[in-house]
């Protein structure tokens, strides 16, 4: 079997954790129906994970279960928003970001934002991403790239996705695509920031849990 792939069997014996449990957190939604690969082996029919993702979706299970009820968890690991609303403030002591990434933010917004605005979700998302895009990206193209996100970002946000940023020729260019995702570009074109968005969403749920 492809090493990519983890048997039933082998998941359970690994982590200890029952067949009811793994079952129990598919139902509740913890882990994603679509992970449950049925595969013809010379036994007969077995179930088979795609083995990185589950092994890391029950490690985060197994830390978080007795300080989180399970649809809190659930919620945590859908690709769907939050509903969360935090200042600046403590969005900066909660969400790893630093206050000069939403200086520069702020600097996209036609409205002045103040340590005590409340901001949303999906623009605390987005300022986590900025933090990661301003490493390859300048100002002005991180101001494009948040036109794009809070443009078309809601098309993408219930499904896994990522953002790709191109440079061909100093030229910037911005996409969200739905994972799994291939593709060649033209010689002259290079990936220089690819994120997994809905990882980062769930990153940043965790840490508002």
């Amino acid at each position: 079997m492809d090493n990519d792939m983890i048997s039933k069997k082998d998941l359970l014996a690994l982590t200890g954790i029952s067949y009811g449990q793994l079952y129990r957190w598919k139902r509740v939604g913890l882990i994603p129906e679509d992970w449950f690969i049925r595969k013809a082996t010379y036994t007969g029919q077995e179930t088979f994970f795609p083995r990185e993702k589950v092994l890391a979706r029950l490690e985060k299970i197994l830390q978080l279960k007795d300080g989180a009820s399970l649809q809190a968890l659930a919620d945590v690991f859908s690709p769907s928003p939050d509903n969360t609303s935090l200042t600046i403030e403590q969005a900066c002591a909660k969400c790893a970001v630093s206050p000069a990434v939403f200086e520069v933010f702020a600097s996209y917004l036609d409205v002045p934002m103040e340590r005590d605005t409340p901001l949303g979700f999906d623009t605390l998302l987005f300022v986590r991403l900025l933090e990661q895009l301003l490493k390859e990206v300048d100002v002005d193209e991180g101001r494009a790239l948040y036109t794009l996100f809070r443009t078309q970002y809601k098309a993408f946000q219930n499904k896994p996705c990522e953002l790709i940023v191109l440079r061909k020729l100093g030229v910037c260019i911005g996409l969200f695509v739905r994972t799994p995702f291939e593709a060649v570009f033209e010689e002259d074109a290079r990936v220089v920031v690819r994120i997994d968005v809905t990882a980062e969403c769930e990153a940043l749920k965790l840490l508002l849990l």
